[in-house]
């Protein structure tokens, strides 16, 4: 075999960088119930599952129940990425190059899949033809990242062997979870660092990055998990 089989994308702070939409969300909820929440608060969730991240708010004082505080945060991050969305830097080139080389993709989030669906909506509308040909979301998983079930259900998702995978990641959770699944892990830190354990390669950004760069990462490391 020579070419990975499939890519695998994490969604908040890998395509877009929503982060700063989740902080809003985040602080406006818990400045409703009189609380405060700072900057540092909300960079120590990112990655993590969001009913990890609801009990933290509950803990600051926002008075609702789990799922309720999910669904008020993700709808208010799904209405600021309505009014804009926040590409990063090379994710539609890699699209493209993906796409023409036939290569299929999954998206891999701890968002609601209703937020997912709209993203990949969006990239289609962008693209001009379907990205994901699977998504996996938050609400899909029993254990959140870092836990590697999301990235082995995404592999499954689209029938290959997650070790003929590559997974773009942006958090220390979710280059956790894909690591640990045994994915080919790409990591492009934008608001908090990586452990340089977590991934096999680490990036600055996606800007100039091809079909091949992928597979000369995939190609390098999985003779290593295989030698």
């Amino acid at each position: 075999m020579d070419q990975f089989q499939a890519a695998l994308f994490d969604m908040d702070g890998t395509i877009i960088d929503s982060e700063p939409y989740w902080m809003t969300a985040e602080r406006e909820l818990v400045e409703s119930f009189g609380g405060a929440w700072s900057e540092e608060q909300g960079y120590a969730l990112v990655g993590s599952g969001l009913w990890n991240s609801a009990s933290l708010l509950k803990a600051a004082g926002v008075d609702l129940e789990l799922d309720d505080i999910v669904h008020q945060l993700s709808d208010r991050v799904l209405a600021q990425i309505e009014e804009a969305v926040p590409w990063r830097p090379g994710v539609r080139e890699l699209f493209a190059g993906l796409l023409d080389a036939g290569v299929p993709c999954a998206l891999v989030t701890m968002s609601l899949r209703k937020n997912a669906v709209a993203l990949a909506a969006a990239v289609e509308k962008e693209m001009g033809r379907p990205v994901f040909q699977a998504i996996v979301a938050g609400d899909d998983v029993e254990s959140p990242k870092p836990n590697p079930e999301a990235y082995l259900k995404g592999a499954k998702a689209l029938g290959v062997e997650v070790g003929d995978t590559v997974a773009l990641e942006d958090s220390a959770y979710g280059a956790a979870s894909a690591f640990s699944a045994g994915a080919i892990t790409i990591g492009i830190p934008l608001h908090v660092g990586i452990p340089d354990t977590s991934v096999h390669e680490m990036w600055s950004s996606l800007e100039g990055k091809t079909v091949a760069d992928l597979n000369t990462v995939w190609h390098a490391h999985r003779r290593q998990v295989h030698s």
